[in-house]
């Protein structure tokens, strides 16, 4: 028979808690193991507590039950990549654009933004299955010239990029993937592409016999598609497309979106002329001008959107490339100058450059009238802004731009003080033609390649 407990001997349900903490408590020390400390609230407390509160005993939750949990939005074959990795990711591009994406269009994005995750975690996947690590050193280095190509500091750009909604971490990620595929690439794949002699010498044949033809400078963004999709990957790059063209970076979405190999580059695919791009795609190279976009064209095993950068004739030295000597004249209007006031200012300022008939005169007439006078040598003409190129191609030495500028800008000349006239263009010799060759190979095979990984992988969504 068991001995009667009285009242007073009884333990509240929180002490048998408090109880049964403390002997594990004990049990992970003896193990040697530091627990954690347990909070438990009795039975009477938790009551009091409840009716302080005021709480409704049908409780019913609106919205998300944790908004500070956040969830895997996909696991590539064990590892996971989470809401706040997209929502990071996609910051960079919406910062690339001047912030100008509108809310349909961030969820577009945020689509394609997971998927080039998870092609990212399959390439670093891959490449560590292949005993490949970037060092973090080497990432460092990395985010660092990143960092000064924004004229920050590691530590700026670290705050400016949290200010953005986004972070190192997420540039770093994507650093790590470029780097740990493009050494994958190197060795898997570039060891067992061939080029012949042969072949580079039909390359020069080609060249020699179509010297003063048209070349591009085409940089491309290559989305993958298969029947199942195609519609919704000609829709996507329509998106990127009409982003682009309302200010968008090419080379931003290039880097972000391309599953090309020259993604790396922003895209870049060098001065090429179109009988050596697929015919779907000389065709829309043929009919554009410098600057235009062109897309979502239809491609074998995808879609492609090309971006002309810049044009040349082939085998022909091109003016745009001519050195120029150059002195800027400047005034700049008070702040709250009306638009006539700058007018009469900017006449002013057109009479008395036209006084100047060489570079000799500029900085004694550029005193006279209270301008700016700086010196700008080694000026390639094709750096210029397009509206100036053809003004200064057609100027002899010693003449001047007319006027120009803003109201916010002020008004300036620029004075020609010196030309050197570009070489004459010689062919690529036989190493370069055989490097873009194999490139073009690479770039085709790395496709196939993580086609392959895509194919094998086991992804789980949330």
């Amino acid at each position: 028979m068991l001995p009667a407990v009285s009242s007073s001997s009884r333990l509240t349900r929180g002490a048998r808690v408090r109880l049964r903490t403390l002997v594990l408590s004990s049990a992970l020390v003896a193990a040697g193991i530091q627990p954690v400390a347990a909070q438990t609230v009795d039975d009477d407390d938790a009551s009091m507590t409840t009716q302080q509160l005021n709480l409704p005993q049908d409780v019913t939750v609106f919205g998300k039950s944790d908004p500070n949990v956040r969830k895997a939005t996909a696991i590539v074959n064990g590892r996971i990549i989470t809401g706040t990795d997209v929502d990071q990711r996609l910051a960079l591009i919406i910062t690339a654009n001047g912030g100008k994406v509108s809310d349909e269009e961030k969820e577009r994005l945020r689509v394609q933004v997971l998927r080039n995750l998870i092609d990212e975690t399959l390439q670093i996947q891959e490449a560590a299955a292949n005993d490949i690590k970037i060092a973090p050193e080497e990432i460092e280095q990395s985010y660092q010239r990143v960092a000064a190509n924004f004229r920050k500091s590691p530590a700026e750009f670290d705050a400016y990029l949290r200010s953005q909604g986004s972070s190192a971490a997420s540039i770093k990620r994507q650093i790590e993937g470029e780097l740990a595929w493009s050494r994958l690439l190197r060795r898997n794949i570039q060891p067992f592409v061939n080029v012949s002699e042969d072949e580079v010498k039909s390359v020069i044949d080609r060249l020699n016999a179509a010297k003063g033809s048209d070349e591009y400078r085409i940089g491309e963004i290559y989305l993958s598609a298969t029947p199942e999709n195609q519609a919704q990957i000609v829709a996507n790059a329509r998106n990127i497309i009409q982003q682009i063209q309302q200010g968008g970076s090419f080379q931003a979405y290039a880097r972000q979106f391309s599953e090309a190999s020259t993604a790396a580059v922003g895209g870049d695919l060098g001065w090429i002329r179109p009988a050596q791009l697929p015919p779907e795609l000389a065709q829309a190279a043929a009919e554009m001008q410098v600057g235009q976009i062109a897309g979502p064209i239809e491609t074998v095993g995808g879609v492609s959107i090309i971006y002309v950068m810049d044009k040349r004739k082939v085998l022909t030295a091109d003016p745009r490339d001519a050195l120029l000597s150059l002195k800027q004249l400047s005034v700049m209007f008070p702040k709250g100058t009306t638009k006539e006031q700058a007018g009469a200012k900017a006449a002013e300022f057109a009479a008395a450059v036209k006084e100047i008939k060489g570079c000799g005169q500029a900085n004694e007439i550029g005193a006279r009238i209270g301008a700016d006078v700086v010196d700008n040598d080694n000026v390639k003409v094709r750096d210029l802004p397009p509206q100036l190129q053809e003004i200064l191609l057609n100027l002899q030495v010693g003449e001047t731009t007319p006027p120009f500028g803003s109201i916010t800008d002020g008004v300036r000349v620029l004075v020609v003080c010196g030309r050197d006239d570009p070489a004459s263009a010689n062919a690529p010799n036989a190493d370069q033609i055989m490097a873009q060759l194999e490139e073009e190979r690479v770039n085709k095979r790395a496709r196939i390649y993580l086609r392959d990984l895509r194919r094998d992988a086991v992804i789980d969504y949330n």
